[in-house]
């Protein structure tokens, strides 16, 4: 198996590079590279060409390597399938937006949390990331931004065309069941990418435990609940993790965090419809009475509803809600003084939901 630069601390680097008979200063120029994010060796351009191609035979640059990219019509939003050492797949979503430029990151392969509306969950959970895994998915990106500038490609309208600016903890997996190295992920990404805390978002399920083990971390990141449901009867049929932890336990624990760190908390509500046997959409989880049982949940504390239009998967048992019936369920939740917004839509052409190039990926789908 060839060794992962990557993964080598300094002296460790420098000990590769001195033992193939080069000076020692090359492992000072191989480590800016791959702090970069080089893909590959064939980039190393101050590097002689023959130590290029020996590398290329030994060694690999990142541990991980693009699979397959996909690029939005409107060239704001970037997919990636990548492929982890030991052959796992995971993804990972570039998002340049007027704002900054946001990467997605997974923090498993996979994902145990059986939520029923979601891909990811589909092929099962297979292991956790580490902590350079994590950060390399955020230099992969990094990359991307630097070959836009090369290039001269600009996403259309005034989307920022700098480095990644926010991290949001939002991809394949369950970041709290892997909270160790979700935060050393995370305070490199502060230290090393200079990213700001309250540019940072993790988006969890509701594991409790862990929430309460990021409060006492104490940075002030934002922090997201995948609540999807206004009630733990209905949020148990589509998510597992509820008869663990009821949503009482989950939203209390998430206030606490954002009261503690004086930030809004973000609740992430995706709007699900059913097929009735007319073939017509009903709302399963967004009618008028949900939406209401939402606010009761909601009102008199700092929050932010992000409404999310249901993602087609062809391997769930759901439909996607007319604009209409969205807006009348967000009508409700302003209405009511609940700050609310409906997520735009980005990458729909490129299947940019959790899971789903890996899935297709999987089943051999271009």
């Amino acid at each position: 198996m060839k060794t992962i630069l990557f993964n080598l601390n300094d002296s460790e680097l420098e000990q590769f590079v001195t033992d193939l008979g080069q000076p020692r200063f090359r492992a000072k120029q191989i480590r800016e590279w791959l702090n970069r994010g080089a893909p590959d060796f064939s980039v190393m351009k101050n590097l002689p060409e023959d130590l290029r191609a020996k590398l290329s035979e030994i060694a690999e640059t990142l541990p991980l390597k693009i699979v397959k990219k996909l690029q939005s019509s409107d060239n704001q939003t970037t997919k990636f399938l990548l492929e982890l050492n030991d052959g796992e797949q995971i993804e990972c979503v570039l998002m340049r937006t007027t704002y900054g430029n946001s990467v997605c990151v997974s923090s498993q392969a996979g994902c145990a949390m059986g939520c029923k509306f979601c891909a990811s969950t589909l092929l099962g959970l297979k292991r956790n990331l580490t902590v350079n895994e994590m950060f390399a998915q955020v230099l992969t990106a990094q990359w991307e931004l630097r070959s836009d500038r090369l290039s001269d490609i600009k996403p259309n309208g005034d989307a920022n065309n700098g480095d990644v600016s926010h991290i949001v903890v939002m991809g394949t997996g369950e970041p709290l069941q892997n909270t160790e190295n979700v935060i050393g992920f995370l305070e490199r990404a502060n230290n090393e990418l200079n990213i700001s805390w309250r540019r940072i978002t993790v988006s969890t399920c509701g594991i409790v435990p862990g929430i309460e083990e990021l409060n006492k971390w104490g940075r002030p990141i934002n922090l997201a609940i995948s609540l999807h449901a206004p009630t733990d009867e209905l949020r148990s049929q589509i998510m597992p993790i509820n008869n663990k932890y009821k949503l009482r336990e989950v939203l209390d624990a998430a206030f606490a965090f954002s009261d503690t760190h004086n930030r809004q908390l973000m609740i992430e509500y995706i709007l699900l419809g059913k097929k009735d046997k007319d073939g017509s959409v009903v709302a399963y989880n967004a009618n008028n009475e949900h939406a209401e049982k939402l606010v009761e949940l909601l009102r008199g504390h700092n929050v932010m509803v992000n409404l999310i239009p249901w993602n087609s998967v062809d391997e769930r048992d759901f439909a996607s809600l007319s604009g209409n019936a969205v807006h009348r369920f967000q009508d409700i939740l302003i209405k009511n003084g609940i700050h609310t917004r409906i997520r735009r839509e980005r990458g729909a052409d490129i299947g940019s939901a959790c899971g789903q190039l890996r899935l297709k990926n999987a089943k051999g789908q271009k």
